[in-house]
């Protein structure tokens, strides 16, 4: 039976409906999927190896937000800028089924995607103030969610995906206790806006224009954490960062018009664990293993506006996320620390379910980075990462979660790499001055 105009569009409409959930509940090609783990620079050299404990740089508070209580005497104030420069392209074929060739007309095709990374810049910024010698009071800003992929217009895989832009601001307010010289609580609020716009082209309307997707939303959650310090120059820290609820308020834009849709999803858990070891006084030692929960998000929906009702119950089958870390830093001079690291990160998206939007696979972290103590008071810091990415075949044809029967199938491979460079300021004021055994260049 031939299949009406309005019932393609129909179905071209829930799928770009449906990659409102893959896009924002993925982390991305430089955390695994489409979060942002770019959020120090200090840590970046060393593949964020340590990232949960105390140290020089207050942006461990990220992590774990128990380690603001390693912040000197009066206000610390942290600029961190990261500039991601991706390189990603899909190559492959596709295949019209018997509905897209006899009544769409669609042909094959094997036009790459060209490169569809696009480079990123992700600032993160930190502020703390010691109030007391047991109070900290923090204020973070960063960017947990973003990327954007770009394919050419019109690719092999452009009914499945063309355009993906996702952004998010979050601000967190924190407040640490220390309650002696070996334990330490933090706890904070996340206040997180969070927007995601969609593309993909329209098999049944002449040219394939695009399906415009855009949604978003502010949400809240929490983050919480402890460091335990047992021994003189060794530091463990477990940090969590909640997961966060968001209603997706937006609409999808067609030459047919605009329909109204809401999609709810939760944004996953984290929960980072990392460790300090002071090996001499010029040399330390630091591990991290970080757990991410991407399984919670196996049937996100997608609702009507206007109804209500459940448009369609979408899932994906995502596994958890897991990131390890080992590096360490050398004190060169009173001045000049050099430090380096290697990360492996295994992606909650497997071959069964990789899409073009979201053709995320494993990746290695290699790092190096420096920091430089221009005064008592302020460094600057330097971070460079390059990850190379494994094998990522695709294969959406029947079976997959993605496949159109009314379209095709796409099958190929991506393959990709990213270079990632880091730099930060940190400078502390206010208080009386520093205590004589404290270094505020280096936390300890």
């Amino acid at each position: 039976m031939a299949l009406t105009s309005t019932a393609l569009t129909r179905k071209s409409l829930l799928l770009s409906a449906a990659a409102i959930a893959v896009v924002s509940a993925s982390t991305s090609a430089f955390a695994g999927g489409f979060a942002l783990r770019e959020q120090s620079a200090y840590y970046q050299g060393m593949s964020f190896a340590g990232s949960g404990t105390t140290g020089p740089s207050i942006s461990s508070m990220f992590w774990n937000p128990a380690t603001i209580t390693g912040a000197g005497e009066g206000f610390t104030f942290e600029s961190h800028h990261s500039l991601i420069a991706p390189n990603a392209e899909i190559t492959g074929n596709f295949t019209p089924s018997a509905i897209g060739a006899g009544v769409l007309g669609l042909t094959p095709s094997s036009a790459p995607s060209g490169d569809i990374g696009s480079e990123g810049y992700v600032p993160a910024s930190y502020t703390a103030y010691k109030l007391t010698d047991q109070i900290f009071l923090g204020l973070s800003i960063n960017a947990p969610f973003g990327l954007t992929t770009k394919p050419h217009q019109n690719w092999a895989g452009q009914f499945y995906s063309r355009t993906s832009k996702v952004m998010s601001v979050n601000v967190t307010p924190t407040i640490g206790y220390k309650l002696n010289d070996m334990l330490s609580f933090a706890f904070g609020v996340q206040v997180q806006y969070f927007k995601v716009t969609l593309k993909s082209a329209l098999p049944n309307v002449p040219g394939y224009p695009s399906a415009i997707l855009d949604g978003d939303d502010v949400g809240f959650g929490v983050t919480a954490g402890v460091t335990f310090k047992p021994f003189e120059g060794t530091e463990l820290g477990l940090g969590f960062r909640s997961g966060i609820s968001q209603s997706l308020d937006g609409n999808i834009q067609t030459p047919a018009g605009l329909t109204a849709i809401d999609a709810g999803l939760v944004t996953p858990e984290m929960i980072n664990f990392s460790a300090k070891q002071r090996v001499t006084d010029a040399f330390r030692v630091f591990g991290t293993v970080e757990w991410t929960n991407w399984s919670r998000l196996k049937s996100p929906r997608v609702t009507s506006q206007a109804t209500g009702a459940t448009v369609q119950t979408l899932h994906f089958n995502y596994r958890d996320a897991w990131f390890f870390a080992i590096g360490g830093e050398y004190d060169v001079t009173d001045a000049l620390t050099m430090r380096a690291g290697i990360g492996y990160e295994i992606s909650p998206i497997t071959d069964k379910i990789r899409s073009t939007r979201l053709p995320d696979t494993d990746r290695l972290w290699l790092s190096a980075g420096a920091s430089y103590k221009v005064t008592d008071d302020m460094s600057l810091d330097l971070g460079y990462t390059y990850i190379h990415a494994g094998k990522a075949n695709i294969n959406i044809a029947p079976g997959h979660q993605d496949y159109n029967p009314n379209v095709g199938s796409y099958v190929g491979k991506a393959n990709a790499h990213v270079n990632i460079v880091s730099a930060s300021l940190r400078y502390r004021w206010g208080g009386p001055a520093a205590r004589p055994d404290y270094d505020s260049a280096r936390g300890y």
